[in-house]
């Protein structure tokens, strides 16, 4: 039987932020994603495939942007990829409830003269809301086939598949308006669109008219593009700058405002002519659930609060996993090194990848509760809540309101959360910024605190432990960015207006997509930075630098253990860490292994954890080495005390060289990186040192 053929549709998924524009994504795809970065700029991309019927449709999740303007990278990326990608159609995920808001991203996508669908998300929560859409009435006048959907629940989706089949076969079946933006405007658009309208080059790759349009806008990426390609761009500039000068002397405003007027225009003549509200009020459950979260007084106390119980449930419900998990790496390594002969591979495989990735990957229950709880947050639309309630602290330590969004995306990971600084428009806030987010507690510490956690601390106490941790790295990012505030940047941050959504309860298959996208990322790292640490500390910790005669003495049985100690001392890896001693030593932290790992951990946070199970395994030479938080508790140089002031110095010290190499690339120089690599650990001496000499006072 003869292979099926299918045809082949790509699509792009557009919309505002909070549309529904993800929802209806995991909905179209399920599990078939991938996530990737745009070539050229590191902002993350999103893809997805499905089957309908005869067609294989391949969706790609452009970045949510409320125009299509070039003023922050998201705008550029959705613009130029319908450009010069030209998918088949957009799909442009609006929320029904917000509709005239949401309109005005269509317009520009109409200006693009691309086949396009709308699809009004959340109908059900618009029409709950006393809005009346007469969607016929609606895609007549925007010209655009129009589906009213309830992606949550997959409402509407047969119908959006079947549609957007039907658009892409037949392009042309629905005819967009040209919309008119006043006798002046369009005689200068047309003026341009003259010039322009022979050039081959021009007109092949670009709508004229859109081209016109942004001249007029004074677009600085489609001047450059006239520049290189045009065969006249000296005439097509220089008109579109005496029309820029025409329209501001006619209007007394330039002619970007006077467009985005005209188009707020269109979108309200529509809006009014297709959506009625019914007479009765409905009350908005989201402003009523904000009068609390968001009320003055009790936001802050609501929002720790509900951060240590998410810290708490962490270790709460995964004790038992963890264990499972444990045993069942000891059990592993108890099988291979039986089966293996005693010498360099058993050693390799057993202590060193075994032992070092295996001792990671333990600790993935508690991480991936939360995971969990993050995208419970996410998708309720908490989160959102949790930038404005931060925007007003923002502004007392001397950073810009956008800075709260990038900081909670250092909970997750450095490395985006320094690439979403990119939305800030002044440097200023820029660096301001990227030189705290390494106090974030990112995805990659919490190993480090489940362990030492775990091994020191009751069961009952392990959240209250976590959750000071992460209020410490809030706290220090605040005074530090305080003192830059009156030293490095000084000046007043501007303010700027966020869009609260609605709130959603999440869906099971959202939640799971969410949180195994984060997961993948963890279990990645262990399976090639970690192991590839892992193998490479093996070897340091096998490399003996003591004289030969000390290293030929005869062993005895009995002092096996005393002398796979004295060996690893006295190795690479060894020699090292007691280089490290007496800087660690005056914060109670002297342990040579100890500087091996934090030495260690500039690699990845997690590599903290594989190289001391690597160190450990090394040293205990029986038959069943114990798990590395049994080890470490057992262990005499280890307290309570030494275990919280490591984690403290985790917590401040150098970010990994995935974070500063990603700074250098943002600010463009070593400056700014080389500086966070010896603040950063500055501080985290100073704060370890008052943890560790304060708490002996009370211990």
């Amino acid at each position: 039987m003869a292979d099926r053929k299918y045809k082949k549709i790509t699509i792009a998924l557009a919309g505002n932020p909070n549309s529904g524009k993800t929802t209806t994504f995991n909905s179209l795809t399920g599990a078939r994603q991938k996530v990737a970065n745009y070539p050229g700029v590191t902002v993350e991309k999103k893809e997805g495939r499905l089957t309908y019927k005869d067609y294989k449709i391949k969706v790609v999740d452009l970045p949510g942007t409320y125009s299509l303007t070039a003023y922050s990278i998201d705008e550029l990326i959705a613009r130029n990829f319908i450009l010069n990608k030209r998918p088949q159609l957009v799909v442009d995920v609006m929320d029904a409830a917000n509709l005239e808001r949401h309109l005005y991203l269509a317009v520009q996508f109409i200006e693009l003269e691309i086949p396009m669908i709308i699809t009004l998300n959340m109908i059900d929560t618009a029409k709950a809301k006393g809005f009346d859409i007469n969607v016929e009435q609606l895609s007549k006048l925007m010209g655009i086939p129009i589906i009213p959907t309830a992606a949550k629940t997959k409402k509407g989706l047969p119908e959006l598949l079947e549609q957007i089949v039907d658009t892409a076969e037949h392009p042309k079946k629905y005819k967009k308006p040209q919309i008119s933006y006043g006798e002046e405007l369009d005689e200068e658009i047309d003026k341009l669109q003259t010039i322009m309208i022979d050039d081959n080059e021009l007109s092949r790759k670009f709508p004229i008219r859109w081209l016109a349009i942004k001249l007029l806008e004074n677009d600085s990426q489609v001047i450059k593009h006239i520049k290189n390609t045009a065969q006249q761009p000296d005439v097509i500039l220089d008109t579109a700058e005496k029309s820029r000068r025409h329209i501001k002397s006619i209007f007394g405003e330039d002619a970007e405002t006077i467009l985005v007027d005209r188009r707020y225009g269109f979108v309200e003549g529509a809006y009014h002519e297709a959506v009625k509200s019914t007479p009765q009020e409905r009350v908005d459950i989201s402003e009523v659930i904000d009068r609390i979260l968001t009320h003055r007084a009790l936001s802050l106390p609501i929002f720790f609060t509900l951060m240590w119980m998410v810290y708490n449930l962490a270790f709460a419900v995964t004790e038992g996993p963890t264990r499972w998990l444990e045993g069942g790496v000891s059990f592993l390594g108890h099988i291979v090194g039986g089966a293996l002969p005693v010498g360099f591979y058993r050693s390799l495989i057993v202590d060193g990848i075994i032992g070092g990735v295996g001792n990671v990957l333990v600790l993935l229950p508690p991480i991936l509760v939360l995971f969990l709880a993050i995208a419970i947050l996410e998708d309720s639309g908490y989160m959102s809540r949790v930038a404005f309630i931060m925007d007003r602290i923002m502004h007392h330590i001397g950073l810009h309101g956008k800075s709260v969004i990038p900081m909670l995306m250092g909970f997750g990971c450095a490395v985006p959360a320094i690439m979403a600084t990119r939305t800030l428009a002044s440097k200023r806030d820029r660096i301001a910024t990227m030189l705290i987010i390494p106090f974030m507690s990112c995805g990659a510490k919490l190993p480090v605190y489940a362990v030492f956690i775990t091994a020191f601390f009751k069961s009952s106490a392990a959240g209250n432990v976590l959750f000071s941790i992460y209020i410490l790295g809030i706290l220090m990012a605040a005074i530090v960015a305080k003192i830059f505030q009156h030293t490095l940047f000084t000046g007043e941050s501007t303010p700027f207006v966020m869009e609260l959504p609605p709130y959603r309860l999440p869906t099971a298959k959202g939640l799971l997509i969410h949180m195994w996208q984060r997961s993948r990322l963890y279990i990645k790292k262990a399976g090639k930075v970690i192991l590839l640490a892992s193998v490479v500390l093996w070897f340091m910790s096998n490399i003996s630098l003591a004289p030969k005669s000390e290293q030929s003495l005869p062993l005895k049985p009995a002092d096996a253990q005393m002398q796979a100690s004295l060996k690893l001392k006295n190795s690479l890896a060894g020699y090292l860490g007691r280089g490290l001693a007496p800087f660690l030593k005056p914060i109670g932290l002297g342990d040579w292994r100890v500087g091996v790992a934090l030495f260690s951990g500039f690699v990845a946070k997690e590599v903290v954890i594989s190289t001391m199970a690597t160190l450990y395994s090394l040293e205990d030479v029986g038959e069943d080495a114990a798990p590395l938080r049994e080890a470490i508790a057992k262990d005499p140089f280890f307290t309570p005390l030494r275990a919280y002031t490591l984690m403290v110095f985790v917590l401040l010290y150098l970010p990994c060289m995935s974070t500063i190499a990603i700074m250098r690339k943002e600010t463009g120089g070593w400056t700014w990186p080389a500086f966070t690599m010896v603040y950063t650990t500055a501080i985290a001496w100073i704060v370890s040192f008052a943890v560790y000499h304060g708490g002996s006072l009370f211990l």
